[in-house]
């Protein structure tokens, strides 16, 4: 029997609750699903590459299905054939990621078009959130519990509270 494998990128910086939303459902999708945590520099990372990957690792504990959580620092196609997925995951917020998106599967399809990118529209309550945004929140002090876990809330406000909160004297 063939075993179906999907991989999810992304940062994870940190790990919102629209994250959790798509996990959630693209692990229906999939017999495994590979969730993979990479390095994007220009996103100016609150946490480190293993402290976001132990973040998801926690927060996907209850979810069920084979899902596994990995670092990957390289082209999107390489890291998806070397986990000998079939499927990449995407979720999308609006139509601003559509066209991003529809670009990025394009290009990868061009790399290697025996991997299929499937597209997954955030449920509508978590179509605002986005990582870059909630760390930008936390930054002035303000309420991040609606987009992200508990947990999560309390790691974000204690890398904040580590490294200064912006607007502060």
């Amino acid at each position: 029997m063939h075993t179906r494998i999907g991989v999810y990128p992304g940062t994870f910086d940190p790990i919102t609750r629209g994250h959790m939303d798509i996990i959630r459902r693209g692990a229906k999708l999939v017999d495994r699903l590979v969730i993979g945590v990479t390095t994007n520099l220009s996103k100016s990372p609150l946490f480190t590459v293993e402290e976001r990957m132990a973040m998801v690792r926690r927060e996907v504990e209850e979810i069920d299905g084979d899902i596994t959580v990995v670092s990957f620092d390289s082209l999107l196609m390489d890291f998806a054939e070397r986990e000998r997925a079939s499927v990449i995951i995407r979720g999308l917020r609006a139509v601003a990621d559509f066209e991003y998106e529809y670009q990025m599967a394009g290009m990868n399809q061009q790399i290697n078009d025996r991997i299929e990118t499937v597209f997954l529209m955030a449920d509508v309550s978590l179509q605002p959130i986005a990582s870059r945004l909630v760390k930008e929140i936390a930054m002035y002090g303000g309420p991040i519990h609606r987009f992200v876990t508990p947990s999560v809330q309390a790691d974000v406000v204690a890398r904040i509270d580590m490294i200064g909160r912006k607007g502060s004297r």
